[in-house]
């Protein structure tokens, strides 16, 4: 099976870690009578000659030699190896000319994906269907070998890799996609059983979602609560492997403790999209079923409808809180990690928090193997509904010998409720040390707690920070800024900071001194002349903060202007919104804001909520642009979504813009 491979010249090919001598020894490592050996060779293929998806020249010269071992039925575990060689080709699909080979090497081995797909492995076949679809050049003949083993096949889980392999079919190849439908229909109907019926739907609702049955979503609640009755303990498809500290091995063990019922609903949710009220439907059955696993796998697919789409989630918030009170770990800490995103979303479940945060102390508190101790998530969540019942926890911790370092973040969402806390904040902040390493992680959440709740007694801790500032902004030195932008929300309660502040006047803290001065009283021919300067400052950063600060002063500013018309016509999106905010704050002319406000709202949506306040700030004057804000209003789609990723203050960033839309349409 390695006939040839001493005869390529390894050496002189690469991989992602540079020369890939290495490669002969993982390929021979696949064929090992060891468990443990295969599973590192596949483990090192992945992450060495096929590394994030990439080809190199040596994962060309791999394509023989694999297929090669998937054709020896001696070879254990050649299914691994299948969907090695699917990943390889399909990640070459459409590729530029650098990877075109070997997408063409695995097509050119397509025939033999055709004997696989009735291997006696059952392994094997599961990977085969989706081989087949995507690299055998005869549609006719690839429904055709789909259609045979669905009618032979017995095993549940070679089924549903059928299934999928089905709608693959449908979507890669319409014309001939009218008899793959027809399958897929069938088979969502008996006598299939729950799982491939499940899996049908799925594929049906991506592909032909005109085929679905008109009671869609009972039947999968139905479909899905038959398939649990039907799971023995452990996970089904899960197969003897050794415990080998492998890539592969890591990513086998985080998955869920049911993948197969994971993908079947999610495959749904993926296909109903913006048929929210639908899925809200889907969630609660998934979220009442008798079965812990499937609830886990709801509350985390939750998560991607929370984050994607508006709706009124009071229903579904409720049964992620009734969650809590289970005992399984797994189902009890996905709860309060998707629970802790929604903020005062999250209210619905306040509860149901506060009965966990009560019975298990031991939760208050995460602790890591390495680093500073972080606030619980279930107290955090609690926290950021705005819940006053999280003020004795809170104060609890913090007269404790080591409280967590981020418990300040928890305390801004809480408002006065939580002035209480303000004496032992204090005290924690005077106890942060300057030459500390991590002294902002440590005093960045205090700062922010204290500017909440506007505890002026704070000021001499403050100016302990402020004096032994550097002299411009670091990349880890994010305490000034906060100490400042504290400074600047007490206003005249600030007043003996005002000779610190003028000495940073000439630091890269300028523009926010500046604007702390002015708050604290100081005349606008202190402020105005920094912020003039700090407009024209190399960093975007800082000129956008300048420009912020200007705004602030309002009329006074008007010297300003013309720096901010140039301003306008900056290449970066941001730089020109807080110039056009700052026109409209300073001169009260919206014909040179509005141009620039609804290219930026259409540009990049992270601008909206600075746009909306202004609009909220403008009145009638801000009149031409409110067709934009009623669409906002009207849209259901949030506008932090976006493909590949999240972050964890996305939906509360949404849900602020939705607040200053409804303001703006009331008039401000």
């Amino acid at each position: 099976m390695f006939t040839g491979i001493d005869e390529v010249d390894w050496a002189s090919l690469r991989h992602a870690y540079g020369s890939a001598a290495d490669v002969p020894a993982l390929l021979r490592g696949l064929a090992s009578a060891d468990p443990a050996e295969r599973e590192g060779a596949l483990d090192g293929m992945y992450g060495s000659v096929h590394h994030q998806g990439n080809v190199y020249d040596s994962t060309l010269a791999c394509v023989p030699f694999l297929f090669s071992l998937v054709t020896r039925a001696e070879v254990p575990d050649r299914g691994g190896i299948v969907e090695l060689l699917v990943s390889i080709g399909t990640e070459s699909e459409g590729a530029g000319a650098g990877r075109a080979p070997a997408h063409a090497a695995v097509r050119s081995g397509a025939e033999v994906f055709a004997a696989l797909a009735a291997d006696p492995d059952p392994w094997v076949r599961r990977a085969a269907p989706a081989a087949l679809v995507r690299f055998l050049d005869d549609p006719a003949r690839v429904l055709g070998l789909l259609r045979e083993r669905i009618t032979v096949e017995r095993d549940d889980r070679v089924l549903l890799a059928l299934t999928e392999g089905l709608g693959l079919f449908v979507r890669r190849h319409p014309a001939h996609a009218a008899a793959a439908v027809d399958l897929l229909a069938a088979q969502s109907a008996p006598p299939y059983g729950p799982g491939p019926r499940l899996a049908a739907l799925g594929q049906l609702a991506l592909g032909a979602p005109d085929r679905l049955p008109a009671d869609l979503v009972p039947t999968v609640v139905r479909l899905l609560r038959d398939r649990s009755e039907q799971r023995s303990g452990g996970r089904p498809d899960e197969r003897d492997r050794p415990g080998t500290d492998t890539l592969v091995g890591r990513i086998r063990r985080l998955r869920p403790s049911d993948e197969e019922g994971s993908y079947l609903l999610r495959t749904l949710h993926t296909a109903l999209d913006d048929r929210v009220a639908d899925r809200i439907a889907l969630l609660t059955g998934q979220l009442t079923s008798p079965a812990p696993v499937d609830r886990c796998n709801a509350v985390w697919m939750s998560a991607g409808l929370l984050r994607e789409w508006r709706a009124d989630y009071t229903g579904p918030v409720a049964l992620l809180g009734a969650q809590l009170a289970e005992e399984h770990d797994a189902l009890r800490d996905a709860a309060v990690s998707v629970l802790s995103e929604l903020f005062d979303l999250a209210a619905p479940a306040a509860g149901h928090l506060h009965a966990l945060v009560t019975s298990r102390p031991d939760l208050w508190v995460r602790r890591w193997e390495r680093g500073a101790p972080a606030l619980g998530g279930p107290v955090k969540a609690l926290a950021r509904t705005g819940d006053a019942r999280a003020v004795p926890v809170l104060a609890q911790l913090l007269a404790g010998p080591l409280p967590p370092d981020d418990l300040g973040h928890a305390v801004v969402h809480l408002g006065r409720a939580a002035s209480p806390l303000a004496p032992a904040l204090r005290r924690r902040l005077a106890q942060v040390a300057r030459d500390w390493p991590d002294r902002a992680g440590r005093a960045v959440p205090l700062l922010s707690a204290l500017t909440a709740l506007g505890d002026a007694e704070a000021v001499p801790e403050v100016l302990r920070l402020l004096r032994t500032a550097p002299d411009r902004p670091g990349p880890r030195d994010t305490v000034v800024g906060y100490a400042i932008r504290m400074l600047d929300a007490l206003g005249a309660a600030a007043w003996e900071a005002v000779p610190v502040l003028r000495g940073l006047l000439d630091t890269g803290y300028a523009a926010a001194a500046a604007g702390a001065l002015w708050s604290a009283g100081e005349d606008v021919s202190v402020a105005l002349p920094v912020l003039l300067r700090e407009l024209t400052h190399e960093r975007s950063g800082l000129r956008r903060l300048a420009a912020g600060e200007l705004a602030r002063l309002g009329p006074a500013a008007r010297p300003a202007l013309p720096a901010l018309r140039r301003m306008t016509a900056a290449s970066r999106v941001r730089e020109r919104t807080s110039a056009a905010a700052a026109l409209w704050r300073i001169g009260g002319d919206p014909e040179p804001v509005l141009p620039v406000f609804r290219a930026a709202w259409a540009e990049n949506p992270h601008t909206r909520v600075t746009i909306a306040a202004c609009l909220a700030d403008m009145g009638p004057a801000g009149t031409p642009l409110l067709d934009l804000v009623a669409a906002e209003m009207a849209g259901a789609r949030r506008h932090t979504a976006r493909m590949g990723g999240y972050g964890s203050h996305d939906i509360q960033n949404d849900e602020e813009l939705l607040r200053v839309c409804e303001r703006v349409l009331a008039g401000g």
